[in-house]
């Protein structure tokens, strides 16, 4: 097994210790968040980072590394409270991936993909169409983080919209069944596959 120490690590070439460090933390969570700025201009990014914070009040968070250099979907959400989680399906993996790219905030990442934007009811931040999760999110407040320099933003769920098919009796998820796919390290995509759902467990008697 390769052993990496502290030392080690802060001593690899900058590309293998991003690579390398991104992924050891394990499968991660494939998002497009949707904003759009004060003069109505969307924008999608891809992000890795959101997760589970709270079940009541139904609450995620995100991370955001340092702003030194403009952040439009942080920017929007500050600006106008409001995003949109929408999960990654394999069909669109390329152009969610290329999202990444820095496009001056002119200029809508929708526009330069294939990925379509959705607006539901009076909610004014757009939805990926046909993605099979889709979130409304309301901002409630940011988290700095000094040890690394990054923002964790809190958020409540406002509305959720789940493709039929995926939505189990007991209210489980299914994502398998709509190809959602996991981030693994920075830039790789994997397609996870459901294998069992295991009930809630007790300690066992030890008398």
């Amino acid at each position: 097994m390769k052993f990496f120490a502290y030392n080690d690590i802060q001593d690899l070439e900058k590309i293998y210790k991003i690579n390398l460090i991104n992924s050891c933390s394990g499968f991660k969570s494939a998002n497009l968040l949707g904003t759009v700025s004060e003069n109505g201009i969307t924008n999608v990014a891809v992000f890795s980072s959101v997760t589970h914070l709270g079940s009541n009040p139904p609450s995620l968070g995100f991370i955001l590394r340092p702003t030194t250099v403009p952040r439009n979907t942080y920017k929007n959400i500050l600006d106008t409270g409001i995003f949109t989680i929408n999960h990654i399906w394999e069909d669109i993996i390329e152009d969610a991936h290329h999202t990444s790219a820095k496009y001056t905030e002119e200029i809508s990442e929708f526009d330069m993909t294939n990925l379509e934007p959705e607006f539901k009811g009076n909610f004014k931040a757009p939805f990926v169409k046909n993605a099979p999760v889709q979130m409304s999110m309301k901002f409630m407040e940011e988290i700095y983080i000094s040890s690394n320099d990054v923002i964790l933003i809190v958020a409540q769920i406002q509305e959720l919209f789940v493709h039929d098919a995926l939505l189990q009796e007991d209210g489980l998820i299914n994502l398998s069944k709509g190809k959602v796919v996991a981030i693994n390290g920075l830039d790789t995509y994997t397609l996870p596959k459901f294998k069992t759902q295991l009930s809630y467990q007790r300690p066992k008697n030890i008398n």
